[in-house]
């Protein structure tokens, strides 16, 4: 792995919702050397942490359904069905922000958390990663609207069976890549989550 990054420069470009830096920049070559001086933007984003409450007695998860800005070009429109999420504050943990989200979102409780993966996004284009986990939940009595409506939060709670997710993953409801990557890894990691949690 070459490994050697210069940053000849970085400017901030944009200071909105999401801040945009452009970098001047050249990187180490696979075959040796360094590469020509390129050009780059990149949504500076902070990190997220996103949590998918498993309830292990009910077989069943706990989805939230938003509208999504970046989806409203998508045939299917742009409510997507989703995992709880949120961006890391100054002086949190990504579990405490697991704690917090879940709370705002679905006024969902949670237990044990499960570190599923960290990863980047959209490499690309930005840096924002995101920290996922699965979680041991009560569903029971879960659903409803929810969210912040001072930060534009208007989502909807939806208790599936883990059998019904998949299908949703299989059929294309399900779109967006962090539920995707949250249940697929439970459906890798379904038995051995209820043994433990049961």
């Amino acid at each position: 792995m070459p490994g050697r990054v210069e940053v000849l420069e970085r400017q901030r470009v944009h200071d909105g919702f999401i801040p945009v830096e452009r970098l001047r920049l050249r990187h180490a070559l696979f075959e040796g050397g360094l590469s020509d001086v390129l050009v780059r933007e990149v949504y500076a984003h902070r990190r997220c942490v996103g949590v998918l409450p498993y309830d292990p007695e009910r077989d069943t998860v706990v989805l939230v359904e938003q509208f999504r800005v970046g989806a409203m070009e998508m045939a299917s429109g742009p409510w997507l069905m989703e995992v709880i999420a949120g961006m890391v504050e100054p002086g949190e943990t990504a579990e405490s922000v697991a704690h917090r989200e879940s709370a705002e979102e679905a006024d969902c409780r949670l237990d044990a958390l499960w570190p599923i993966c960290e990863y980047v996004v959209t490499p690309g284009v930005s840096s924002e990663t995101v920290k996922l986990y699965c979680a041991r939940a009560d569903s029971g009595g879960l659903g409803g609207i929810h969210g912040k409506p001072e930060e534009g939060e208007d989502i909807r709670v939806h208790v599936v069976s883990t059998d019904e997710a998949l299908e949703m993953v299989r059929t294309g409801v399900i779109h967006a890549a962090m539920p995707i990557i949250a249940l697929q890894w439970l459906a890798l990691n379904r038995e051995q989550v209820r043994d433990a949690w049961l």
